[in-house]
């Protein structure tokens, strides 16, 4: 079952009743079954939720996602005991080798570079030289084509819309677009990994001891351009250059959108729980490669 992203920026109560999230305003009061919430981003400070509330969510493994003043998340609520074999998970994790994280994350940049080079693509209208970047990828990344690839994708992406672009997660319009978007991206991937029984914290690449979502933020990498069409596609409909209700409904709509393995489809949020469980069993020794679904229909088979 696809679940639900509930975005409130108003003046709100939540409470629970009866396995319900009730959310109350100054016009209105609304229930919905906590068991149908997957993300709950909160978007104003003045909302109150009740610990109770707050328990149920979590135990469902919905995701709280708490925005600070300048209206882009700025923390989240995850389940801590959400996996039948969590212990164990952890523990193979805990004690993954080198080699086995180099892989993983060789992977896993292939898996960017080629998605960004597809996208590149379909909005250019012109090759690019990205399936040769995504070749050149060594084990560990230790070329760094990622950065390579990086400098190419965001040095033609917005041209067609005759504005300097330099990403930078402080950066001017549509920067606060993009940023937005990843949070929510990274809210949905750590849920995903949470519900595998990873651990969040422990990365295979990124490693800053300040990161609370390392794992999320490996992982998260080849959906990015997900994020970024969208960005492309909201700035083409809207002149607004600052966050609205409108645009992060659109942008939270990403986590429906359909994305494609090799015999099936199925909504973002549901392929994040397919591919965090893929590496759970890498993990375990159980496969050797991240199930990574394709981001658009490369072979229409109608």
């Amino acid at each position: 079952m696809i679940k639900k992203s509930i975005l409130i920026e108003n003046k709100t109560s939540i409470t629970a009743k009866n396995l319900q999230l009730v959310i109350k305003s100054e016009i209105r009061e609304s229930t919905i079954p906590i068991e149908d919430i997957g993300f709950l981003v909160l978007d104003n400070q003045e909302i109150y939720l009740s610990i109770p509330a707050m328990n149920l969510l979590v135990e469902n493994n919905t995701s709280v996602i708490i925005c600070g003043k300048n209206h882009l998340p700025n923390g989240m609520f995850l389940n801590l005991n959400s996996h039948h074999i969590q212990q164990e998970v952890f523990k193979n994790q805990i004690e993954a080798s080198i080699p086995l994280k180099k892989q993983l994350w060789q992977q896993t940049i292939v898996e960017k570079i080629t998605n960004q080079g597809i996208l590149l693509a379909k909005i250019t209208q012109n090759k690019n030289s990205f399936d040769f970047l995504a070749s050149k990828v060594l084990s560990g990344d230790t070329a760094n084509m990622e950065g390579v690839a990086a400098a190419q994708y965001w040095k033609t992406f917005f041209d067609t819309y005759d504005i300097h672009f330099k990403r930078e997660r402080f950066g001017d319009y549509p920067n606060n677009f993009l940023n937005y978007g990843y949070a929510i991206l990274r809210a949905a991937t750590a849920r995903a990994l949470s519900g595998s029984g990873l651990l969040n914290t422990l990365g295979i690449h990124h490693k800053s001891k300040y990161n609370a979502f390392a794992l999320a933020d490996d992982i998260m990498e080849p959906f990015r351009p997900l994020i970024d069409e969208k960005v492309f596609e909201i700035m083409k409909n809207y002149e607004e250059q600052e966050l609205n209700t409108k645009i992060k409904s659109e942008l939270l709509q990403v986590l429906t959108r359909t994305v494609y393995f090799k015999d099936e489809k199925s909504p973002l949020m549901v392929a994040l729980q397919k591919t965090a469980s893929s590496l759970q069993q890498c993990f375990m020794g159980s496969r050797k490669k991240i199930k990574y679904p394709q981001l658009w229909n490369l072979t229409p088979t109608e």
